[in-house]
């Protein structure tokens, strides 16, 4: 093949790539709703296990591929085989409790009793820590990353449902949540540097308070600046419309702890950082309503480098209030109650009832700003991270952490009845998946290697016209992430070895599966994910193919 042809080629999929994940509308919320279940329910049927057979202690290989299954296959199988049935996949993860139930418990050895005197002695040297680790917070960030990392590889595939892509304008996907549920998880825990604050009684002064978040914040700069230098370098397939033209989520992740150390100020006013993101989200709104703010995002032409960077620049207002509300989550989350009269049951209810308030209030919120009869008619844009973006983010995750929480209080009691430090620590190990602790604990590590990875796997393979049963099995396989990536890459390779050499035909492989060149060629928004089962080649590659070129 000439220079010419391949050079021709690489053009022509390149279009292919970006076409393939621009102009979508997205999907309903319900079904997203229904999609992200999954997580839960796979920690019904984990911590069923947990609580009734001691299946994961000791946490032995079976143990490790059971907990790898439940908590990330399930979550692949869901934006995947089961897109088009996720409650059906959610009645078959919860199903099985019943029988779980029904078997009896294992024999242990009982645990030594310590003498009074001693346990006295330990409580008195053991001191309470006032934000300690909760089951039910590490478990939200773990299914959400573990969300993230699949979805940025498998959205590159056909077997990824195209309604769960980023949405070009208006509308709501499943990606689209995850993006914001990124900067609200980090909000929540961004809060236990403020609680610590709190808990001293000594506030940094706003010099000291800029130059450690301008600290934290460069690492993530740096990461962005060389994202930018890959992509631009590598001619990288990329959605401009996303983010703009040079800026990426990663300059959004690092200017927010700049900021947020100005909002600080703001707080003494508004003593609520709730308060402040509806009214920062608020602000926001108005302007673009009463400005021409929003079609200067929309359709303004890129002729300098703030046109050039509109959609990152300008959204950047929306995942600061939503990062806000996160910090206000994170605030009455992971502090131990103050009162020392309170029971851990009562205080459990608690938190509880606030959980639910604050996701009733984000919901009602969110349908007031978008119902057509009652509310101001908006729709949901993450490209502009609008109000109706920012309360549908709050609202979901709120729920996520509530139903997280509720599973975690009905199948562990004893984490929010223990007494002294060394029963916490106990109760967090045992009621804590170690796979999603893992994705808890190298968030920002992981996030950048599954970033890395994918770029490395959609330089080296046609990721459009890979086998749907690889796809499937390099993800659904039980090894860590980066694992399945690298034998994705290996199917790839193979693949593509065996096609140069002709050792086999298009024919051959796909007698009945043709694609068709119209729908490659239009970017169709369809979700093609069921259609697509087999090798599937652009139409210059499958043109050289048959003619013994290639």
């Amino acid at each position: 093949m000439s220079r010419a042809a391949a050079a021709a080629m690489a053009a022509s999929y390149k279009s292919l790539k970006e076409d393939f994940v621009s102009n979508l509308a997205g999907g309903e919320i319900g079904e997203i709703n229904w999609v992200t279940g999954v997580a839960p329910s796979a920690l019904v049927l984990w911590s069923a296990l947990q609580s009734r057979q001691s299946f994961f202690k000791p946490y032995t290989p079976l143990a490790f591929a059971v907990d790898f299954l439940l908590n990330v296959c399930a979550i692949l199988l869901a934006i995947t085989l089961y897109s088009n049935k996720p409650a059906l996949l959610n009645i078959l993860l919860v199903a099985p409790v019943a029988a779980i139930y029904a078997i009896p418990r294992p024999h242990s050895a009982k645990k030594a009793k310590v003498p009074p005197s001693k346990q006295k002695q330990t409580k008195k040297a053991e001191v309470e820590n006032p934000l300690p680790k909760k089951p039910f917070v590490t478990i939200y960030r773990g299914a959400m990353l573990v969300v993230t990392c699949v979805a940025i590889l498998a959205v590159d595939f056909r077997i990824f449902p195209r309604r769960f892509a980023k949405v070009e304008t208006w509308g709501t996907s499943l990606m689209d949540v995850g993006v914001g549920s990124f900067v609200f998880s980090g909000g929540v825990v961004a809060a236990r540097t403020l609680l610590k604050e709190q808990l001293t009684g000594k506030a940094m002064p706003l010099s000291t308070r800029l130059y450690g978040s301008v600290r934290h914040s460069l690492p993530l700069i740096v990461l962005g600046l060389v994202r930018l230098y890959t992509v631009k370098g590598l001619d990288y397939a990329e959605h401009v419309t996303e983010y703009g033209v040079h800026w990426n989520f990663f300059f959004t992740m690092g200017l927010l702890p700049p900021f947020l150390a100005l909002f600080q100020t703001a707080f003494q006013f508004l003593p609520s950082y709730a308060g402040l993101a509806i009214l920062l989200g608020t602000a926001y709104q108005i302007v673009l309503d009463s400005t021409d703010l929003t079609s200067y995002v929309l359709t303004a032409p890129r002729t300098n480098l703030l046109s050039k960077n509109r959609e990152g620049i300008f959204s950047f207002f929306g995942y600061l209030a939503i990062f806000l509300a996160g910090q206000s989550t994170g605030m009455f989350v992971l502090p131990r109650s103050t009162s020392s009269a309170a029971s851990g049951v009562a205080q459990r209810k608690r938190l509880l009832l606030t959980l639910s308030a604050w996701s009733v209030v984000w919901i009602a919120l969110y349908c007031l700003t978008t119902n057509y009869t009652y509310g101001f008619n908006l729709s949901v844009s993450r490209r502009l991270a609008n109000l109706p973006y920012i309360l549908w983010t709050c609202a979901f995750n709120c729920s996520q952490i509530t139903a997280f929480c509720l599973v975690e209080t009905i199948f562990f009691p004893q984490n929010y009845k223990s007494t002294d430090a060394k029963a916490e620590k106990e109760a967090y190990e045992t009621s804590t998946s170690r796979v999603l602790d893992a994705f808890n604990r190298n968030g920002l590590a992981l996030f950048l290697v599954a970033n890395l990875l994918t770029g490395l796997i959609n330089l080296t393979i046609p990721t459009l016209h890979i086998y749907h049963v690889y796809t499937l099995c390099n993800q659904t396989i039980g090894v860590p992430v980066p694992a399945r990536r690298i034998l994705t890459l290996a199917f790839g390779l193979l693949e593509g070895s065996l096609m140069r050499r002709s050792v086999i035909s298009i024919d051959d492989l796909c007698p009945t599966a043709r694609i068709k060149e119209d729908d490659i060629n239009s970017g169709s928004q369809e979700d093609n994910s069921a259609e697509y089962t087999i090798l599937e080649l652009a139409p210059a590659q499958r043109l050289l193919a048959e003619t013994g070129q290639m």
